[in-house]
């Protein structure tokens, strides 16, 4: 019997991809000195970003 991983929706992917990004953007931008609230607003609209770039443009299953 060959077992395999379950199949994981895009979008779910997608999400996760553009969370881990968009939180590492934050901490990033937190770390060089940025005001929080501009560090935020940077992390979500990078968030947005990712997540509509590997939604569109992400592998083909």
């Amino acid at each position: 019997m060959h077992l395999r991983p379950p199949s994981i929706d895009r979008g779910i992917t997608s999400f996760l991809w553009a969370l881990g990004l968009g939180v590492f953007v934050w901490i990033g931008s937190r770390a060089v000195g940025v005001d929080k609230g501009t560090a935020f607003l940077l992390g979500v609209i990078s968030f947005g970003a990712i997540f509509l770039f590997v939604r569109t443009h992400g592998e083909d299953v």
